[in-house]
């Protein structure tokens, strides 16, 4: 359709009808899967959802969430929260994070840009900071990605780089991150063989170090900002290796919950704290658990925990991770343009809507369900909802999380009349399972039907 011929009006649903109320209840990492007893929803009580597939079978529809489905490169590659609600939210296929950067990568296009040329000014004389999980998940990175960046940079002037590693154990297994470090410093050892300076500097795992969102514990983001930056930690090795293998060795610790450490050179000095005249770049493809580092190294005005030191540096994102604050304001690949989203459609149409969730997945059913947009497009129209998470503990602790609360906002949503599509998100499934806790999961799985029944 031509732009002349464009139009924000929607015909009437062939069966639904007008003043008719909608709820979309998107149950976050719940799925269907062989039934065995690692399979934490069939081993839940689920009566109200067994009885919505068993009471109207021929209405019941499987959806793919990942791969091409979902704007994903292959087939192989997981689906996730952000990419699914993007095309929930858009009702049309876009290519995402993963596959944009891929395509920049191939083509050599990342190199050509704005954002490239802006942190290339301080190769001369000054380190390339790259920050980010390192892992073969896909979800928020991928590790032959930070490969090809390595490559290119060192190739294209970067004399000295610095790579400050993120360990995963949730988008891929526990215990990967040390196969993964061993394969960094591989490629860092022939850097070196070439005449670049290039070491790991520092290190955490991604639940405890860096990787918060939603503005949900700023200490996780202060406990990196101090490896990073400051060159602290509670732990100093003078190898990656050697530190994820020791600290792994700790009761309890896993990749994810790994704490943060600083790598030290013979004589007890960190190898790479961020200093003025440095360029920094996160290579997160994924914006949710990027937004929160990207502020701290941005905003002159930052008040969420106190910086210490504030370096002068030329920092880029992957991409842009927050189309509407313009954060960050240089990014080496440009996010995908995710225009017409539904939740437009439905405000110029005057439909009504409402969108709850908790914390940590409220800006599924609004930021990324909009098309990677903040804020309201019509107040008057629109109602979003924020229940706060729990904060401090591990999901697994409190299984239940916050599921009945946004159930209730939803009812009364509902029951006001006010409002005539209600969204919300229930998280429990996919945030207590990140954790691998089968019991503590199998209860978040009862929690979010019994909220379903609500």
């Amino acid at each position: 359709m031509g732009s002349s011929e464009f139009s924000w009006k929607l015909a009437d649903h062939p069966k639904l009808p007008k003043g008719k109320q909608l709820a979309l209840v998107v149950l976050d990492g719940w799925g269907e899967a062989n039934p065995d007893k690692y399979n934490c929803i069939h081993v839940a009580e689920t009566p109200t959802m067994d009885s919505l597939k068993q009471g109207a079978p021929e209405k019941w529809r499987l959806v793919k969430a990942h791969g091409k489905a979902v704007g994903l490169p292959t087939e192989d590659d997981m689906g996730n929260s952000e990419v699914g609600h993007n095309a929930l939210g858009a009702g049309r296929i876009y290519a995402q994070g993963a596959k944009l950067v891929d395509i920049a990568l191939a083509s050599g296009s990342i190199y050509d840009g704005e954002g490239f040329s802006y942190i290339k000014e301080c190769f001369a004389s000054g380190t390339l900071h790259l920050i980010g999980l390192l892992s073969d998940g896909g979800v928020h990175s991928r590790i032959d990605q930070l490969q090809l960046l390595l490559k290119g940079a060192s190739e294209r002037g970067a004399k000295r780089i610095r790579v400050h590693i993120l360990t995963d154990g949730r988008d891929c297994l526990d215990g990967s991150s040390i196969g993964f470090v061993e394969t960094l410093e591989k490629d860092l050892t022939e850097l070196r063989a070439k005449g670049i300076d290039a070491q790991i500097a520092s290190g955490g795992g991604r639940m405890y170090v860096t990787m918060d969102r939603y503005e949900n514990d700023w200490s996780v983001v202060k406990r990196g900002w101090d490896a990073q930056v400051l060159g602290e930690a509670p732990y100093q090795f003078t190898s990656a290796v050697e530190a994820v293998k020791k600290l792994r060795e700790a009761p309890n610790t896993s990749d994810q919950y790994l704490p943060p450490f600083v790598i030290v050179d013979d004589s007890g000095k960190p190898v790479g704290p961020i200093v003025d005249g440095d360029a920094v770049v996160t290579m997160n493809f994924r914006a949710d658990r990027m937004v929160m580092l990207a502020k701290a190294l941005e905003y002159e005005d930052f008040d969420k925990f106190d910086r210490v030191r504030v370096p002068k540096i030329r920092y880029a994102g992957m991409l842009q991770y927050d189309g509407e604050l313009k954060l960050p304001n240089r990014y080496l690949v440009s996010p995908p343009l995710i225009e017409r989203t539904s939740g437009e459609y439905l405000v110029k149409n005057g439909v009504r809507t409402f969108a709850c969730s908790e914390t940590v997945k409220f800006g599924h059913v609004t930021f990324f369900w909009n098309g990677n947009r903040s804020g309201y497009f019509d107040e008057s129209m629109e109602e979003y909802v924020e229940i706060p998470s729990d904060s401090g503990i591990t999901f697994n602790v409190q299984p239940k999380m916050k599921a009945l609360e946004i159930a209730e906002r939803a009812r009364d949503a509902i029951l006001s009349g006010k409002f005539d599509q209600i969204r919300v998100n229930l998280p429990n499934s996919d945030m207590v399972g990140h954790t691998g806790d089968i019991d503590a999961t199998v209860v978040a799985c009862k929690a979010a039907d019994e909220a379903v029944k609500v």
